[in-house]
């Protein structure tokens, strides 16, 4: 497995699209059945393939992640050939994961406590991989609206 199953939830989520993937194997209702009943490894390797198609095509779609810590913001677009990283960090007690926090940072965005930073990173052989792992190190795929604010800010 390359990514990480999908929960329970996502499953729900993507019924269809799960009957439709098993059947694209000509795997039918009641083989599958069969298959969770009498070869639970089988089953779950096909649970396993699933989740890495889902991932792939999520993947392959991220535009925008962002990470935001109390003291630490980093937003990330994603680009064909790198990954283009913002990072503010507050040299404050204001802590930016709350509404006052948040509101703070907004009207004071050129107070001293408020650092920059920015930078790029060249993907290793495998883009998709790289983003997951921001993905599993607490980033959220966004629609890129930080990003894009900032950029303009200080680009």
């Amino acid at each position: 497995m390359k990514y990480s199953r999908l929960t329970k939830e996502q499953f729900e989520e993507l019924h269809q699209e799960f009957i439709n993937f098993l059947a694209t194997q000509s795997i039918t209702a009641d083989e599958w059945k069969n298959l969770k009943e009498n070869k639970p490894e089988l089953a779950e390797m096909e649970l396993d393939v699933f989740s890495d198609l889902i991932w792939e095509g999520v993947l392959k779609t991220t535009k925008y992640l962002e990470h935001i810590s109390p003291q630490h913001m980093h937003l990330f677009g994603v680009n064909e050939e790198n990954i283009h990283v913002i990072a503010v960090t507050l040299k404050n007690d204001v802590d930016m994961t709350t509404h006052e926090g948040f509101n703070w940072l907004r009207e004071n965005l050129m107070d001293e406590n408020v650092e920059f930073l920015q930078a790029k990173k060249e993907y290793s052989e495998d883009r998709n991989l790289d983003i997951f792992k921001l993905i599993q190190q607490g980033s959220v795929i966004t629609k890129g609206d930080l990003y894009k604010f900032f950029n303009k800010l200080i680009n």
